[in-house]
């Protein structure tokens, strides 16, 4: 299939991309590079041994959208595009509703223009907001997310919703992801956002390496076993993975779905800091802040519709996620 990633230069997107070349498939990547950078092309072409097509663009422009999917003839979408840090989004809601929201329905519409009718969406465990129980299953009620990030992911979920109702053959699969961390196993390609860090991982990984004094702990009073925040990572390979399931799956399936995918196994901060020490084979200072706006103390999944119905399970385990991540820092330090 010939599969645009909107987004596709990102984190999550890259990785996809990989996955979805050594399946088989043709991926377009389509990215305003503003929290990504193009390098990550070539970076692909090395892995894989071919170059992605890349289109520089926004997804907030339908015309540039219509063009892309006419030209490259493309078969389905994957819709990674998006601004995600927690924070921002408490002090800037209206450039996060403009990005996510009013972005995604451009996306659809040219998808309607151009008679595509299968969409893989980036959503996110922010859409149950504070948990009722763990762990987390699709048919939980979506919560009231606890920030403005976690509401446009909601939002388009129903948005799609909408749209799978009154069009009983589109297909929209929701990938609700826990917390993606690691690198390729090359290191060629990992989490390198423009800028410090918003997420865990990347963050530590650059104390490790020197760039930054210290990891910030938000919070260490949380009803947690060592006080700190609990999540559920994945490494983004098995996550990656995951998208290509999801594709094959919206091949012969229409309407709507909502997926978790995550490994089922909570970690917390302390935890995590102190795998990745394992990882750099060295100690790593941390600091106690106070917590952050929008925060939820503990968050982890049951896995078990995405292995039902995908028949996808995650692979690597923390130390994984640690090492390769590790390994993609010392790479570009």
């Amino acid at each position: 299939m010939k599969v645009l990633l909107t987004g596709g230069t990102g984190y999550i997107g890259s990785h996809t991309a990989v996955c979805l070349m050594q399946s088989g498939h043709e991926p377009v990547l389509f990215d305003n590079l503003s929290n990504s950078k193009k390098d990550v092309v070539q970076a692909i072409a090395r892995i894989t041994g071919k170059e992605p097509a890349f289109v520089e663009g926004d997804i907030r422009s339908k015309t540039l959208l219509e063009d892309v999917l006419r030209r490259h003839e493309i078969d389905a979408v994957i819709h990674f595009a998006g601004l995600k840090a927690v924070g921002e989004s408490c002090e800037k809601p209206l450039l996060y509703y403009d990005n996510n929201i009013a972005g995604t329905v451009c996306l659809l519409e040219a998808m309607k223009a151009c008679a595509v009718g299968k969409l893989i969406f980036s959503s996110s465990s922010t859409v149950y907001g504070t948990p009722s129980a763990l762990p987390l299953t699709e048919d939980m009620p979506t919560g009231t997310p606890t920030n403005p990030y976690g509401r446009t992911k909601l939002m388009i979920e129903e948005i799609l919703q909408d749209l799978c109702r009154a069009d009983p053959g589109f297909s929209a699969v929701c990938l609700r992801y826990f917390n993606p961390i690691g690198a390729h196993e090359s290191g060629l390609i990992g989490e390198d956002p423009n800028g410090i860090p918003n997420n865990l991982l990347p963050y530590v990984a650059r104390v490790a390496s020197g760039k930054l004094e210290y990891v910030r702990v938000f919070g260490n009073d949380y009803p947690t076993p060592d006080g700190t925040g609990v999540r559920d990572y994945i490494h983004v390979v098995d996550l990656a993975r995951g998208h290509v399931a999801a594709l094959d799956y919206a091949q012969t399936h229409a309407g709507w779905e909502a997926v978790n995918l995550g490994t089922g196994r909570g970690t917390s901060v302390l935890e995590m800091i102190a795998a990745f020490e394992k990882a750099c084979g060295k100690k790593l200072p941390y600091r106690i802040l106070p917590r952050r706006a929008g925060d939820i103390a503990a968050n982890w999944c049951s896995p078990e519709k995405a292995h039902r119905l995908l028949g996808w399970k995650a692979q690597y385990g923390v130390e994984e996620m640690c090492a390769s991540s590790w390994k993609f820092e010392q790479l570009h330090s």
